[in-house]
């Protein structure tokens, strides 16, 4: 995955990867907190970063999540797992659970899932269901995807994984599981209640596996799909808060929180933020140098800002390597006419790697894409970035 930026708001996504060769480093998140509604992150390097000849996965915040077999004390606690405002549900690696929370369903029908990431790259498997404990929150029989690709492997559907490779295991993946907390309560939403009306020209996620028909496409329910876990608690379950503090410069790692709600309780109050709601295309609208990107996003999943410029240098592999570090401005504007101008700075990607191994902290890091403006990590520095989550991203917004 090393110089991978992917940047689609579609069903899942894994945004802008730039992995690191290092030998030895630390993985996983903090699973402790004395406030029910707080659950720490760190940007660390991710698990990947404690293997032998492994990766430090820069500008990436991970955390621990707690999975149970539904109404018991079954329980196992993961650590290493992403942190996506970008996309919607848990999704675990197999090789991640143990043998008492899981094993590789083979008998009877099971309900399968193929997400692909703009990369080149997808994961598969099953939908399982489980307890879900967020720190002192609980979200009750979830659904969530597990990454397994023993999961009918001579079954993959063509659709899902011609011309893809699979990145359903630590090193491909760069984390234990990625942990979907966007602005859309399901995955799917609507789309997929019925498969003979799904869009066209976009790969259908859900299959029904057997060991007598294979894998085939089946419309699912909205109880089904994989989903947002906070919108499932019974309190705090209207949004999150992610607060981190600012940088100066490269550095090894940053600790900071997921605060669950948003004026709910005394800890997530909205207050003076400026609050941009969805457009049309349930993104906002980013003005950068005179081009207008209505398909923009915030994300804490992407690992550097993402934008179009022809002026400023790139390496091979798209990263921005200016001579000396730019200092930029853009503006943000959402459906509801509110605006904010941000300012950020660009530094020469290639140089910060070389200058800073071992570090997985880069506020400067960015890269080319096209037609649209992707906050990543470093755009949540030094800021509380608020996600309010609806079902479907009606009434939606990100604030700031």
């Amino acid at each position: 995955m090393k110089g991978v930026r992917i940047c689609s708001m579609l069903i899942l996504v894994l945004f802008g990867v730039w992995i690191l060769p290092v030998g030895c480093g630390s993985g996983g998140g903090d699973s402790g907190s004395t406030t029910p509604n707080v659950l720490p992150i760190t940007v660390n390097g991710g698990p990947t970063a404690a293997i032998n000849g492994g990766y430090i996965y820069p500008n990436a915040a991970f955390t621990s999540v707690t999975i149970c077999v539904h109404g018991t004390s079954n329980c196992q606690t993961i650590g290493g797992v992403l942190v996506d405002t970008g996309s919607f549900g848990l999704r675990l690696l197999s090789s991640a659970l143990s043998s008492t929370l899981y094993k590789t369903p083979t008998v009877g029908s099971n309900l399968g899932e193929c997400v692909q990431f703009a990369d080149g790259s997808f994961i598969w498997g099953p939908v399982q269901t489980f307890d879900v404990k967020l720190s002192g929150e609980l979200a009750s029989s979830v659904p969530i995807q597990v990454l397994d690709p023993n999961f009918y492997a001579s079954e993959i559907p063509s659709a899902c994984s011609s011309g893809y490779s699979e990145e359903d295991d630590l090193l491909s993946l760069g984390a234990n599981g990625i942990l979907g907390i966007g602005p859309i309560q399901y995955d799917c939403g609507n789309d997929c209640r019925n498969v003979a009306s799904f869009p066209t020209g976009q790969v259908y996620p859900y299959y029904v596996c057997s060991t007598s028909f294979g894998c085939q496409t089946t419309s699912v329910s909205l109880s089904q799909q994989v989903q947002n876990p906070v919108a499932l608690f019974s309190t705090d379950n209207n949004g999150v808060i992610i607060e981190l503090p600012a940088v100066s410069g490269p550095t090894a790692s940053l600790s900071g929180s997921m605060v669950f709600g948003i004026d709910t309780q005394s800890n997530n109050a909205l207050g003076s933020a400026t609050v941009l709601t969805f457009n049309q295309y349930a993104s906002i609208t980013t003005t950068y140098q005179g081009t207008v990107m209505p398909y923009s996003f915030i994300d804490s999943g992407s690992n550097g800002y993402f934008f179009p410029s022809t002026t400023i240098p790139q390496d091979s592999n798209g990263w921005y390597i200016p001579s000396t570090t730019l200092n930029l401005t853009a503006t943000n504007e959402g459906y509801n006419g509110k605006s904010s101008t941000v300012s950020f700075s660009v530094g020469n990607a290639d140089n910060m790697y070389s200058a800073n191994p071992n570090d997985a902290v880069f506020n400067t890091l960015a890269g080319y894409t096209y037609g649209y403006f992707d906050w990543g990590l470093p755009f949540f520095y030094g800021r509380n970035v608020y996600t309010l989550i609806t079902p479907d991203g009606n009434g939606s917004y990100w604030a700031y």
